[in-house]
């Protein structure tokens, strides 16, 4: 069985990729943020490089890491204070670059970075400008780093969710009318749940699935690039 470090384990599609790879035997080694850490194996700032570093060199030989570190602001940038910018590209670019950095310092036999991006970040959508931002500069380090690392057999892939029910995006589904709005801008007619991210995670940790790099794969009923007729 492999051995894995899941990054932002506390949070919803961390917590169901830690179950999920539990479930089929694998050696799973969590972190969580300092201010909430309860039950994992390390209490984590995702953005401090130097935190990051030690804690791949505490968690031993790895075959994979998954990075899940990330936050939600619905702004246009002309609402959005330069604190609020910068606490947004802390949470999902700085954390994904420290995640590849320190893969790429440790996992030197290789094995596989799975990074979190956005259907955001792939489709125009209103109010999304500074997580937009941030998620694209995750796919652009996923592309990158993918051929950086490719010599030392090291994969990196990213996962693109649409709307997933998570703690983080319980304000956008907090009511029907809204709720239905969401899921009328997904091909497929519902909103993602954890475990529907989770299993692409797993499938991109997984080394039988080890000539897939540099991919971006969404996992968002087709909210990212397809455009639906209207139900009925």
């Amino acid at each position: 069985m492999a051995r894995y470090l899941v990054i932002a384990a506390t949070s919803a599609i961390g917590a169901a990729t830690t179950s999920r790879l539990r479930a089929a035997g694998h050696e799973v080694v969590t972190t969580g943020r300092r201010d909430a850490a309860g039950g994992t194996d390390f209490s984590l700032d995702a953005t401090d490089f130097a935190a990051v570093d030690q804690v791949f060199s505490q968690a031993g030989d790895l075959d994979g890491v998954a990075a899940f570190a990330g936050s939600m602001l619905l702004k246009p940038a002309h609402l959005t204070s330069r604190e609020q910018f910068d606490d947004v590209i802390a949470a999902s670019l700085t954390t994904a670059f420290a995640t590849v950095r320190a893969a790429g310092r440790h996992m030197r036999r290789g094995g596989s970075v799975v990074l979190v991006s956005s259907a955001a970040a792939l489709a125009g959508l209103s109010n999304h400008d500074a997580i937009a931002a941030a998620k694209a500069g995750v796919i652009g380090l996923t592309l990158s780093a993918a051929a950086s690392y490719a010599s030392q057999n090291l994969r990196v892939n990213a996962v693109a969710p649409g709307l997933t029910r998570t703690p983080l995006t319980a304000s956008l589904t907090a009511s029907e009318t809204s709720r239905k709005v969401s899921e009328s801008m997904h091909a497929l007619g519902r909103l993602g749940e954890p475990d529907d991210v989770a299993r692409a995670v797993a499938f991109l940790l997984d080394p039988e699935n080890d000539w897939i790099t540099g991919q971006v794969l969404g996992v968002d009923g087709g909210l990212g690039h397809v455009r639906p007729k209207a139900r009925g």
